[in-house]
């Protein structure tokens, strides 16, 4: 237990109205960190002791372990996300996005979506759970060529260009053209660039009967990693069970250097390597998402904003963080990892934290212990770091993962519809038909810094 560090006692207008002096909590994202925020004040608030709004740029929340399979066309895209209205009860919801937040005057700024109007409101506590964005480190010709798998749009930006690449490719006589087009190129061998590698096996398996010009030989995926194994950081074995499964499915896996640069026809990697392929897939690397005029907010290493343990920024009354965007200490004297497992523990203490401030009480510090990390393969594999540093890989692992995120899916007709999808997968080939309805921005958000 520690001393409160967040107390606050400013009255503010309760809603846009005048009829009642009340406290009130904005929490700044839609993901996993702010929605268990939320639901955790709703539960456990005292009627009238606090308002409670919700400011996102999006009306839904995504289930983002799953971008990968919606992506090849495993999963429909709509299956995947979970509208924020229909997860909270008390919460105001503000369709918007952030402007700027005055720690000053206590105030957040933020512009309507579907109006543009803009406007100014008055906080006693924020909580910034705004997570993070793609980074693609500045280098040559990145950021304006390559398709990053972050947001919703990124997954169907990616699935739409990969039936481009099939169509076009089955109607060119061109064989050295036909390659290239064919050639995928996937940076980055965390989780997403793993999992992505091996959706994009089954993808391209499952519907190669329709495109009879196009012959198996002519597909090319690689998957390139800057470091010696896949996985870095996991236990060795799950690194190199994965590069295993996937080459032995086709896949041409490139460890030991990272990428220098990027152009129309490819990449070129640090040891002179070149690449030859019109779609880069990145997944090297995030960046925390900062918010405008957010300066007086210490950062830390990786633009990540520092907050003591009990999730309240220093120096900043009323003013707490989580989830990707946040520097989280823990116990061993690092930072604990930002992932969606974190995430959905990190919401509810902050909750309670701040109605201990509220009511004069003391805070309690985050401690968590993992209960370890997993990627999926694809063709029924995976691989699993359990409690205890052991490792399970293969069918066993795979089931593990699907039965876990199927668990933490919100919402049981969520659950239904994805289990549903899994099903027919098993049964049918994926999808082949090129959706472009529902892209607001058409552009990946490496492009565009989201």
């Amino acid at each position: 237990m520690q001393e409160c560090s967040a107390c606050g006692d400013k009255g503010l207008l309760y809603g846009r109205s005048k009829r009642a002096l009340v406290k009130r909590i904005v929490i700044l994202g839609g993901g996993f960190a702010a929605i268990a925020t939320a639901r955790r004040l709703e539960r456990r608030l005292r009627p009238g002791e606090a308002e409670i709004v919700l400011i996102s740029r999006e009306n839904f929340s995504l289930f983002t372990p799953m971008l990968p399979e919606v992506s090849s066309g495993a999963l429909d895209v709509r299956h995947i996300v979970t509208p924020i209205r229909a997860q909270l009860r008390r919460t105001q919801f503000i369709l918007a996005e952030v402007r700027e937040l005055d720690v000053e005057r206590h105030e957040v700024g933020f512009t309507h979506i579907l109006t543009g109007d803009s406007e100014r409101m008055r906080y006693d506590h924020v909580v910034i759970a705004i997570g993070a964005a793609t980074s693609t480190f500045g280098l040559p010709g990145v950021a304006e060529r390559v398709f990053a798998l972050k947001t919703l749009e990124d997954a169907g930006i990616l699935r739409n260009r990969l039936m481009w690449l099939l169509e076009l490719a089955d109607t060119i006589p061109d064989d050295a053209e036909r390659k290239r087009l064919l050639t995928v190129a996937i940076v980055g061998g965390g989780f997403t660039g793993v999992e992505t590698a091996g959706e994009m096996v089954e993808l391209f398996r499952s519907v190669g009967r329709f495109y009879p010009n196009v012959r198996s030989g002519d597909v090319r995926i690689v998957l390139i990693e800057a470091l010696a194994t896949l996985l870095a950081g996991l236990p060795e074995r799950m690194g190199v069970y994965s590069e295993r499964d996937l080459r032995k499915r086709g896949v041409e896996v490139l460890t030991g250097s990272g990428v220098r640069s990027a152009d129309a026809d490819g990449l070129d990697l640090q040891n002179g390597t070149r690449v030859e392929t019109r779609t880069i897939v990145w997944s090297a690397g995030v960046r925390p998402a900062v918010l405008p005029r957010s300066e007086p907010l210490r950062r830390g290493k990786g633009g990540a904003i520092v907050v003591r343990s009990d999730l309240s920024v220093p120096d900043n009354l009323g003013v707490w963080a989580l989830g990707d965007c946040a520097a989280i200490p823990d116990p061993g004297g690092g930072f604990y990892p930002p992932t969606a497992q974190h995430a959905i523990r990190e919401g509810p203490l902050l909750a309670d934290n701040i109605i201990a401030a509220l009511r004069r009480e003391a805070v309690k510090p985050f401690r968590y212990r993992s209960l370890g990390m997993m990627a999926s393969l694809g063709a029924r594999k995976a691989v699993a770091q359990l409690p205890g540093n052991r490792v399970l890989t293969g069918f066993p692992a795979w089931f593990l993962w699907r039965t876990y995120y199927l668990a933490r899916l919100p919402g049981l007709d969520r659950k239904l519809r994805v289990a549903f999808d899994w099903t027919l997968e098993l049964l049918f080939p994926r999808d082949i038909s090129e959706l472009r309805l529902y892209t607001r921005q058409e552009r990946s958000s490496a492009a565009s810094g989201l």
